[in-house]
């Protein structure tokens, strides 16, 4: 299984990108994993407008075949088991690429929600577009090492 996570504009804390590195390289081990960054929309336009141009930016970078999973607060919540079971069956039913997709600041334009397959919350709480992409990298490595049944997940 590929794995993409598609996220708008660069992370700026070192801290954040170097967990994100982290984790996606721990991926490795499960399923060829990467990081697909578009670029943040900038300048004098309305929220809309970003939007817009995020938007056909991140459905650009999202292969044709991949099943697409928007990552939104008002999204359905997984607890990290459900996650892996989640996962375990699309790779048990042949699913090829999987593509997850965090917005930027403004959130996720309608054209990206109706070419999801499914949207998930991390957390009914608040964070920033950069730690959810920390979170949403350790609940994927956490996910493939449920169904591989390593220590990782009863050991944290």
């Amino acid at each position: 299984m590929n794995i993409d996570v598609v996220v708008v504009g660069k992370t700026g804390r070192d801290y954040i990108a170097a967990g994100v590195a982290d984790f996606m390289g721990r991926l490795g081990r499960y399923c060829q994993a990467r990081e697909i960054v578009v670029k943040e929309a900038k300048g004098r336009m309305s929220a809309a407008e970003r939007l817009a141009r995020e938007g056909g930016a991140i459905l650009d970078r999202i292969e044709p075949d991949a099943r697409v999973v928007a990552m939104s607060p008002e999204g359905r919540a997984l607890g990290s088991e459900d996650l892996a079971m989640m996962l375990g069956r699309m790779r048990d039913q042949g699913v090829r690429r999987l593509a997850f997709v965090i917005g930027g600041a403004d959130g996720l334009a309608a054209e990206v929600r109706g070419r999801a397959d499914m949207v998930l919350s991390l957390s009914k709480m608040t964070f920033t577009h950069e730690m959810a992409r920390l979170i949403l990298a350790e609940q994927l490595y956490r996910a493939f090492s449920i169904l591989a049944g390593s220590k990782y997940h009863r050991s944290s």
